[in-house]
């Protein structure tokens, strides 16, 4: 589908993954703009801030034919994945819900009009195999496994509403493995070295995946290595 031959944004570019798909992007040579909240001037996104994306997209000189949304939350200060129920805290449910399905989709709201209306487009959302209801073995990781499971029903949700406005535009769901980022520090020991990947090495395997995505696989949600992951 080469949709990468066009032009590309980036949301979360400041990270460790979304970074390292914005240096992936332009040694092909890609027209690529990365957003995030450190970011200053024109590249200032602060997904806590509606009116910060809606300004983000506007502001593009032209419609882009990938966007990806490289943003989550695993972690933050003393609060950690739920081991059991007796963990839950609501306003930590809250948080990983807001930064791990609402901001993602509130991106989806004002960046996908801008992408093209006719021809081959990507929308990707970064997210998890932990979000998959069927998937789920070992419990626990309640706030982020319900946040990824409501991702994976946006995209779904995305999907639909978006072939009507362009039928070629695929809306898909990401899962990188486990990356060597801040995200995943707490909770890389045990992972074998083969499934412990460099950010520069995810990147290249997230955009191979997406270079080999079809319409049909509008709506669904895929592992690094291209297989499918079951809702």
């Amino acid at each position: 589908m080469a949709v990468r031959a066009m032009s590309a944004v980036v949301i979360g570019a400041s990270g460790g993954i979304g970074a390292a798909l914005v240096e992936a992007l332009r040694e092909e040579a890609v027209p690529v703009r990365g957003f995030a909240r450190s970011f200053t001037g024109a590249d200032h996104l602060d997904l806590d801030d509606e009116a910060s994306i809606a300004t983000a997209a506007a502001g593009l000189s032209a419609p882009p034919t990938l966007v990806v949304v490289a943003t989550g939350l695993l972690h933050e200060g003393e609060h950690r994945p739920e081991k059991s129920m007796a963990a839950l805290d609501a306003a930590w449910l809250a948080r990983q819900y807001a930064v791990n399905a609402i901001l993602p989709a509130l991106v989806a709201k004002h960046f996908l009009p801008r992408m093209p209306r006719t021809g081959p487009a990507v929308f990707a959302i970064l997210s998890a195999r932990i979000g998959s209801i069927s998937d789920n073995r070992l419990g626990g990781w309640y706030g982020y496994r319900m946040a990824k499971a409501a991702a994976n029903q946006l995209v779904r949700t995305l999907a639909i509403e978006e072939r009507r406005r362009n039928d070629r535009t695929i809306v898909v769901g990401l899962h990188p493995g486990t990356v060597r980022t801040a995200l995943s520090a707490p909770f890389q020991t045990g992972v074998a070295a083969d499934q412990l990947f460099a950010p520069d090495r995810a990147a290249v395997q997230l955009l191979d995946v997406i270079d080999g995505l079809k319409v049909t696989d509008s709506g669904r949600l895929f592992a690094w290595d291209g297989v499918e992951i079951q809702p």
